[in-house]
C-alpha cells in the first residue's frame, strides 16, 4: 500500500486507514484480529481508535493484538481524547486534567508507553484554547505523544489551532461523494497551513455501497436501532443520483461502487488516508481491493459533477 506524507511532517502513514468504532461492540475480538492482520499483511499502517469507541474497549482490543499479534512497530497507533467518558471532573472535555487523564487512560488500555499521533476528537469552547494546546505540547515534550491532530474542527476552529500551535498535523473530518461541504472552508484552512486529512466516513455511512439502493438490507447498519439514523442522514434524492452514477461507474471499471467511492476520496486535493471501518474481514477486503484502482479522468470529473456542492461568496474552493 502506498504511504503518504501527514501533512508537514515527518511522519509517512498508508493511504488508507483501518478504523476501530466498531470493536466491541459489532466487531468482537476475534473478528478484528482478523482485520488488522488483513490490514497490515497488505501494507497498511495507520490503525485509528478512541478512548470513547465501546467505552474503551476498543483501545483494550487493539491493544491486546499489539502484544500478541501485530508488532507495535508495524504500526502507526492513533487514538484520541475529548469525548466525555465518565460523569467525573476529569471524565472528558479538553481541560488540562481531563487530557492528562484521557492520554493515562489511553496508553494502559492500549498497552504502549506513546502514541504516534494523538487527537482532539472534537472542539471544546468551554476550554481556553491555550490550555488545550499547551497540554498537547506537554504530552508531546514528555515523549507520551509523537504527533498531534484534531477531529470534527470546522474550518475557523481548525485555522485557529493550527495558526496557534505547530505540533497539529492531521485533521478528521466526514468527507465522501455524499458528503462534501468540507470543500467550503476546512479543506482550504487545512491546505493553508499544511495540515493533512484523515476522511472518516469516506463510504457515506455506507450509502455508496449501493446496498440500499433497492431498500434496506435485514443485516445493514440501517435497519439497525443503533446505527438506523446515523444512516438516514445520507439517503436522500441527491444522495441516490451520486449512488447511481457510482455504480455506473464501477460497472464499467469491473470493480465495485465501494472500491469507486473509496478511490474518489483517497486522490482528493489534500487527503491522505481515509478512515475505512468494517464490521467483519469481508468488508475490509472490499475496502483494500480499492488499492488496486484508478480512476480515469473522465469517470472522475462525472463524479465530480454528479455530487458538487454549490459555493457562493466568499468560498472559493476548489479553484
Amino acid at each position: 500500500m502506498e504511504k503518504r506524507q501527514l501533512g508537514r511532517s515527518g511522519l509517512r502513514v498508508s493511504r488508507m486507514a483501518l478504523g476501530t468504532m466498531s470493536w466491541g461492540g459489532e466487531t468482537d475480538a476475534e473478528e478484528a484480529a482478523s482485520q488488522l492482520v488483513a490490514f497490515v499483511d497488505a501494507g497498511g499502517t495507520l490503525v485509528d481508535t478512541a478512548d470513547v469507541y465501546a467505552d474503551g474497549e476498543a483501545e483494550r482490543i487493539l491493544g491486546g493484538l499489539l502484544a500478541d499479534l501485530v508488532p507495535r512497530d508495524d504500526v502507526v497507533l492513533a487514538t484520541k481524547a475529548v469525548a466525555r467518558r465518565t460523569d467525573g471532573p476529569f471524565g472528558g472535555g479538553a481541560s488540562r486534567g481531563a487530557l492528562l487523564s484521557a492520554l493515562d487512560g489511553s496508553l494502559r488500555r492500549l498497552g504502549v508507553d506513546h502514541l504516534d499521533l494523538w487527537q482532539l476528537h472534537s472542539w471544546d469552547q468551554t476550554v481556553p484554547l491555550e490550555e488545550t494546546l499547551s497540554t498537547v505540547e506537554y504530552a508531546i515534550n514528555t515523549g507520551k505523544v509523537r504527533y498531534a491532530g484534531m477531529s470534527n474542527y470546522c474550518g475557523w476552529q481548525l485555522a485557529t489551532a493550527a495558526a496557534t500551535s505547530g505540533s497539529l498535523v492531521s485533521a478528521q473530518a466526514e468527507y465522501s461523494l455524499v458528503e462534501r461541504r468540507i470543500e467550503r472552508e476546512v479543506m482550504p484552512a487545512a491546505a493553508h497551513h499544511g495540515i493533512g486529512l484523515l476522511p472518516w466516513a469516506p463510504l457515506g455511512r455506507g450509502v455508496l455501497t449501493g446496498k440500499y439502493r433497492t431498500g434496506t438490507p435485514a443485516d445493514s447498519r440501517g435497519a439497525s436501532p443503533a446505527y438506523a439514523g446515523y444512516v438516514e442522514q445520507h439517503r436522500t434524492e441527491r444522495a441516490a443520483r451520486i449512488v447511481e452514477a457510482v455504480s455506473t461507474a464501477a460497472d464499467g471499471l469491473g470493480t465495485s461502487p465501494l472500491a469507486v467511492a473509496l478511490a474518489w476520496v483517497r486522490d482528493r486535493p489534500g487527503v491522505i488516508a481515509p478512515v475505512v471501518g468494517a464490521r467483519d474481514t469481508g468488508q475490509l477486503t472490499g475496502s483494500l481491493a480499492a488499492e488496486e484502482i484508478v480512476l480515469p479522468s473522465a469517470i472522475k470529473a462525472a463524479l465530480d459533477d454528479v455530487s458538487a456542492v454549490q459555493f457562493g461568496y466568499p468560498e472559493r474552493w476548489p479553484k
